[in-house]
């Protein structure tokens, strides 16, 4: 994805969905992936504002490779995120063969056992959204999905999120308040409630160090959660080899009570410790990660 002129333009067309579709078909999925290194590598060439954000990412998850390794570990990082795409259509579309190993899972048993009040699922732009939300399917509890509507039709089109998935809404957030009502409404009917929390999209945010450097994070979640009395749950998924996953919700922040003041900083350790888990899970898996901005220097 890239800016131009303010206006983010988002890679990815209906031809170019359909002709993956029909290559999984076709070749199946490793046939499918072969087609990603000659469409990874137009990217690399054509999508400067794309590889120079990868590159800010590169050169700080790998300081001791050169500039032609790092520009490799952007077509890498491009080549990991066709792939994710590939298996979120398969799912989609019925595989079932896929392999998914849930960490964490009897950790929140005792947060699953209150059917009456949700919790925020913090996620980011990690591994395989459609792996996660299959994962979630054990939890038999309602989810409510905070977005921006989607602005690229293809990506709507193609991967039509919800669709099939009664247990599954979506909160969006284009309205004054953000979707704020609406999800404490949700969790306090015992829904959980994910939340993309490595981009700020314009909202409000807290500094964070984060890869040797300081980053602005969105806070709303934890405020959130320290409004209702949830706990937020981090999940992170992973794409570990061919057709296995690993969805990680090992790790639980809870929001101190108190005075305002406490919970201000409550809510401020909480998005440290957040970026603290997020890159521990990109210094072991740093090609899952694709948030594909300079989020040492954008805030959005």
């Amino acid at each position: 994805m890239s800016q131009k002129n303010g206006v983010e333009k988002k890679r990815g067309n209906r031809l170019g969905f359909l002709f993956f579709k029909i290559a999984v078909r076709i070749f199946g999925l490793r046939g499918a992936y072969g087609f990603l290194y000659f469409v990874c590598l137009y990217y690399l060439i054509v999508d400067r504002e794309v590889v120079a954000a990868s590159l800010a990412y590169s050169t700080r998850r790998f300081p001791d490779h050169g500039r032609l390794r790092r520009i490799a570990d952007v077509y890498l990082l491009l080549i990991s995120q066709g792939r994710n795409l590939i298996d979120r259509y398969a799912l989609s579309a019925g595989y079932q063969d896929i392999d998914i190993e849930i960490i964490g899972y009897d950790a929140i048993q005792d947060i699953l056992s209150d059917q009456h009040k949700g919790f925020i699922l913090l996620t980011a732009h990690v591994g395989n959204w459609q792996v996660a939300m299959t994962a979630l399917k054990k939890f038999d509890r309602n989810i409510s999905l905070m977005m921006r509507p989607e602005d690229n039709s293809a990506v709507k089109k193609t991967l039509n999120i919800d669709q099939g998935n009664e247990n599954i809404s979506i909160i969006f957030t284009d309205d004054s308040l953000g979707g704020v009502f609406e999800a404490i409404r949700a969790i306090n009917n015992g829904t959980l409630v994910s939340i993309m929390g490595d981009r700020t999209y314009g909202y409000s945010a807290l500094e964070a160090s984060f890869l040797g450097g300081s980053v602005q994070l969105p806070y709303g979640a934890f405020s959130i959660a320290a409004g209702v009395g949830c706990p937020v749950v981090v999940l992170l998924s992973a794409r570990t080899g061919f057709k296995k996953y690993v969805v990680d919700m090992s790790h639980v922040i809870r929001l101190p009570k108190g005075t305002r003041a406490e919970r201000d900083a409550g809510v401020k350790n909480a998005v440290q410790e957040f970026a603290r888990i997020l890159e521990e899970y990109i210094m072991i898996n740093p090609f899952q990660w694709f948030v594909f901005r300079d989020i040492w220097k954008s805030n959005k």
